[in-house]
């Protein structure tokens, strides 16, 4: 996997014009922006190409318009909001079709240091399944290509790679760089002992990185409802809790690789378990903890017990690399969440490099207050489980070479 790519920082882009991409795609109601983290991680980036005199042009999707013009799903809010954070005017390109009269008009027509933002890449419907046409537009504005979006790297799009395939100089920028620096090198290149813990509900969305990670890992942690198709491999009684029947074999053969690799696979010892899921999924529930091997059979375990916490914490102390991905129970219910919040302040206080791959643990460490603790929080889901997987992702792999 080729991690050594060049970036902002390996080029000199005065006077050039630089198209590059960012991952705006930012929760919108009725037409304002109600988190703007993805803006402000763009900054420092964008930040750099101004003050090294480039032509700067942005570009992002935003939500699923399927290739047509849905005008709630136009990025001219977020031009306006960037214009504020940057303290300077973001000229917002209005073209349905992207790269219009409009846009090239707006690109002729820039100076050194200006900024213009395009409209919704997916509003072609070329985009997303890197048709030629709209990759050729696009990379007929530029010199340069910036991809910074790291939420999308996962996807070969227009947009990430098959306008980076058009041009001379392709490079990734800070975002991007801070996750291959983390997220990629953690599972190539560990400082030992690394762990891994992994969590959310089912074994089928983690199949291949299980798989991966037992390679590369020294412990891997196992938590939230994909354990319970572990522990049934065990020959335990789950009750009620979520089990993937099909995967029961699967389970077995990674309890039998980690013995065989000689990796620690750490299962929950105990768990909180309840008679009815709550509904709503906040609703107080009524719980029980039981150890694993004795749970009854008309309850289901909804997240780690005091035990498996303490376990799983001690493992994490003596680590020097810790990756988390999905979390311990049913965290969105507060009687449910204390197992994940057992991981993350055991991540918080431990001097290892702590790096959180994305999704429901990143949530799950934000809303905590933990966030300033991880060493990174990774900004993508699908894509920090891909490369969680071993796969080269192709937004990474678009970019130039150092």
């Amino acid at each position: 996997m080729g991690l050594n790519k060049k970036s902002v920082d390996d080029i000199n882009v005065a006077g050039k014009k630089v198209l590059c991409r960012c991952d705006f795609n930012v929760p919108l109601k009725e037409g304002k922006i109600t988190d703007e983290n993805r803006l402000v991680a763009a900054l420092p980036t964008i930040k750099k190409l101004i003050a090294d005199g480039g032509k700067v042009i942005l570009c992002s999707h935003l939500g699923k318009p399927k290739g047509e013009p849905k005008p709630e799903l136009s990025l001219a809010p977020v031009a306006k909001r960037l214009s504020e954070l940057l303290g300077q005017e973001v000229k917002f390109a209005a073209d349905n079709e992207v790269v219009g009269a409009n846009a090239k008009a707006a690109v002729e027509a820039m100076k050194d240091g200006d900024v213009i933002l395009l409209e919704n890449t997916r509003y072609r419907k070329e985009e997303t399944k890197n048709g030629e046409e709209f990759s050729k537009d696009l990379a007929s504005l530029c010199d340069v290509f910036v991809n910074d979006a790291f939420g999308t790297a996962h996807r070969a799009h227009c947009s990430n790679v098959g306008v980076a395939q058009l041009v001379d100089t392709a490079v990734v920028g800070y975002l991007m760089q801070k996750e291959i620096d983390f997220l990629g090198n953690a599972v190539e290149n560990p400082v030992r002992p690394f762990v891994a813990i992994l969590g959310g509900a089912k074994v089928a969305d983690k199949l291949n990185v299980i798989d991966n990670l037992l390679e590369k890992c020294d412990t891997l942690i196992i938590g939230g409802g994909m354990a319970y198709t572990f522990l049934k491999a065990q020959g335990n009684e789950i009750g009620t809790s979520l089990v993937d029947d099909s995967k029961v074999d699967y389970c077995k053969e990674m309890i039998a690789k980690a013995e065989k690799l000689g990796k620690k696979l750490l299962l929950p010892v105990d768990a909180v378990t309840i008679q009815e899921f709550p509904n709503p999924i906040d609703a107080p529930v009524e719980t029980q903890i039981c150890d694993s091997d004795a749970m009854p059979a008309d309850r289901q375990g909804c997240d780690i017990g005091p035990k498996t916490q303490a376990l799983f914490a001690d493992a994490v102390k003596s680590a020097k690399t810790v990756v988390w991905n999905g979390p311990m129970g049913v965290f969105e219910n507060p009687t449910l969440a204390e197992g994940t919040i057992a991981v993350a302040k055991a991540l918080a206080e431990t001097d290892a490099t702590t790096i959180i791959g994305g999704g429901d643990s990143a949530a799950a460490v934000n809303t905590l207050g933990y966030g300033d603790k991880m060493s990174h929080i990774s900004t993508g889901g699908g894509a920090s489980l891909e490369f969680l997987e071993g796969k080269e992702l192709p937004g990474v792999a678009a970019a130039n070479d150092k």
